[in-house]
């Protein structure tokens, strides 16, 4: 399997930055948030890019609002103040933000355009959700509208509107509908991608600054590959 490349400070994919905000468009491979692997996780590598750029002294400020799964790519913002961290949270927690991803599925959806509605259950020790029509047990109701946007020559290409956020929500969805993201052997594709990767990107963020009070959208090019440039 190929290593894909991870971001560095001196690599890092800034798609937008000012005094309270900075959005990156993160790798695939690159983990948000420090876990149990011990890999060095892409807010520490954005803190260094802010220490190298502005010659910081002692500890960058940078606050995590939200996630990203580790094969996938796209639109990662952080607060890069303590007034911003919280107004950031309030907009995600509330639903406040208007979140778009693509995904290469291996098979054509059912309809041209659809709300999914599900309930997922997580297991935290195969780090899975399953999908459920109706109600279960310690479920969550999950919420998309996917469009379909375009034929490749073996896969298809599905634009994602993100109601609720909920783990491994895209691809738990998406899987129980039949259409498999390409290389997500975890929701049942056929095979993997040589980058370990999977073909699901957080496209475009739109929201309120969090102290400006405009609206901002940001839009993240996907990885160059041949596949999701045949998406353009």
């Amino acid at each position: 399997m190929l290593k894909s490349e991870k971001s560095t400070p001196f690599n890092l994919q800034v798609l937008y930055e000012d005094n309270h905000l900075i959005v990156v468009n993160k790798r695939v491979g690159d983990i948000v948030q420090g876990d149990k692997t011990g890999d060095a996780p892409l807010s520490e590598v954005v803190k260094q890019y802010l220490k190298e750029k502005y010659n910081k002294p002692g500890n960058v400020y940078l606050g995590v609002v939200h996630r990203l799964d580790r094969p996938t790519s796209g639109i990662v913002l952080f607060a890069k103040t303590s007034k911003a961290l919280p107004r950031l949270n309030k907009l995600f927690s509330e639903g406040n933000t208007k979140k778009v991803y693509w995904a290469v599925v291996q098979k054509a959806p059912r309809n041209q355009k659809e709300t999914l509605t599900h309930w997922l259950v997580r297991n935290p020790k195969q780090n899975k959700s399953y999908a459920h029509d109706k109600e279960v047990p310690n479920s969550k109701k999950a919420v998309l509208e996917y469009h379909f946007l375009k034929k490749l020559d073996n896969y298809y290409l599905l634009e994602i509107d993100l109601k609720t956020g909920r783990h491994h929500q895209i691809r738990a969805q998406l899987a129980a509908m039949g259409c498999h993201i390409k290389g997500d052997l975890k929701y049942g594709a056929d095979r993997s991608n040589k980058d370990g990767g999977i073909h699901l990107h957080a496209r475009s963020l739109e929201l309120e600054h969090p102290v400006q009070k405009e609206i901002m959208t940001f839009v993240a090019p996907p990885p160059e590959d041949p596949v999701w440039n045949a998406c353009l």
